[in-house]
């Protein structure tokens, strides 16, 4: 059954994700590339190639599997199909690495009966480990055998690249471009190495629009910066952060263009899509119990806005405050002021919200007198809101994290074991 969103009524929430759209099929297995016991590969299938779009981590030591996804995307190259596994990152393993990934586009190219040139690939997990090849082959093998369309084999994928994640990811909508229905579903994983540097986890976009290739990649490159830029979870920027966005064009619309009216339906559409995705891998952060949601409304520019917002959600002891259901907004405005962005703190006003309630807790710069109770009964449900206002302007920007617990370092002190 399709939602209505109130706030567009040409977007329906539909039940899926990645095989939400036409042509897509998707499948998962058990490889044990590293865990026992559970999937740890899948495979986005198309019917048809598609046409691709990426962004890709801004950090210097890329993983092979960034390396390989980029060339694909910089050089134009259609795509019928992304293998993902999970468990070992395939990241600094020099040239081994890169033969891996293209063992791993010729054995899936062999057994879908596809073009090599254009298989992406997607690993997570473990640095420094190498692939075992054998079992990657083998496990495609297996993928290409059992992948089918529906819901189910789109879950069950969205399952099969998780980590540490603790819930499954995914998401998908629908929406009219003249009198053809578009579809949009994506999966995503991200729990830890999590920060707002694009593309801050691993998330796989599919649409069967048909789009210009230019059109594509404007529209995910401009959402990022709203979305999976927007996030933290640790402040540790990926090896493999990658984003990629693929269309098949069997919806049979009219192309959607740059610059059109069909272009802005897409694009609202994608950003819904990108930003729940986002918005549950911030709440999902490892040792997480709560999604902490910044909103700095009031101010002169976007740009200030955003760099307010994600200085908050990155401050550790603000983190740690929410963990702890303590309303120390002292750990806010001293986030806000080491920013780098120019306010007037004496202007500031602060609020909590939750489904507890909305509470204001500083105005002008200053404490109100406010019920510490009533913040703690705020500060302990599962999204929590701390709103600024600058009054200064117009300009807003919301960015998204979580609570830091004992959990995080239980997780990762001993993540390679």
């Amino acid at each position: 059954m399709a939602v209505r969103r109130k706030e567009a009524d040409t977007m329906e929430i539909i039940k899926g994700g990645v095989t939400a759209a036409k042509g897509f099929e998707a499948a998962a297995v058990a490889a044990q590339i590293k865990y026992q016991g559970r999937t740890d590969m899948a495979l986005i299938y198309s019917e048809k190639p598609c046409k691709v779009a990426g962004t890709f981590t801004t950090n210097v030591v890329k993983a092979a599997p960034v390396r390989w996804d980029r060339q694909i995307v910089e050089n134009k190259q259609k795509s019928q199909a992304v293998i993902i596994n999970s468990g070992i990152a395939n990241a600094c393993t020099g040239v081994e690495g890169m033969m891996y990934c293209q063992e791993t586009a010729k054995e899936a190219a062999k057994v879908l009966g596809i073009e090599e040139a254009g298989v992406l690939v997607g690993s997570t997990g473990v640095i420094g480990m190498q692939l075992p090849i054998d079992r990657i082959k083998a496990g495609i093998s297996e993928l290409a055998k059992v992948k089918k369309a529906g819901i189910e084999s789109g879950t069950e994928a969205a399952k099969a690249i998780m980590t540490t994640d603790t819930k499954k990811k995914e998401v998908a909508v629908q929406f009219q471009i003249g009198d053809k229905t578009v579809t949009i579903g994506g999966m995503a994983k991200g729990s830890g190495m999590i920060h707002p540097n694009m593309c801050t986890m691993l998330a796989f976009i599919t649409t069967d629009a048909v789009i210009s290739r230019k059109a594509l990649q404007k529209a995910m490159s401009n959402d990022v910066e709203e979305t999976y830029n927007m996030i933290s979870v640790d402040g540790d920027t990926s090896t493999n952060d990658t984003a990629l966005l693929l269309a098949n064009g069997m919806a049979g619309n009219k192309k959607i263009k740059k610059g059109t009216p069909e272009f802005e339906v897409f694009q609202e559409a994608l950003h819904y899509v990108n930003e729940t995705l986002a918005k549950m891998m911030a709440g999902d952060g490892e040792g997480a119990t709560a999604l902490f949601e910044v909103k700095v409304v009031g101010a002169k520019t976007k740009e200030q806005a955003k760099t307010l917002a994600k200085s908050v959600v990155c401050s550790n002891l603000t983190k740690a405050a929410i963990a702890g259901h303590d309303a120390n907004w002292g750990r806010i405005l001293c986030a806000m002021g080491y920013s780098g962005a120019k306010f007037d703190p004496e202007k500031v006003d602060l609020y909590f919200e939750s489904t507890a309630g909305k509470l204001q807790i500083i105005k002008d710069g200053t404490a109100v007198d406010y019920s510490e109770e009533k913040a703690t009964e705020i500060l302990s449900q599962e999204k929590v809101t701390a709103t600024a206002d600058l009054k200064a302007g117009e300009a807003e920007a919301t960015a998204w994290g979580c609570d830091l617990t004992h959990g995080y370092i239980d997780i990762n002190a001993d993540y390679r074991s």
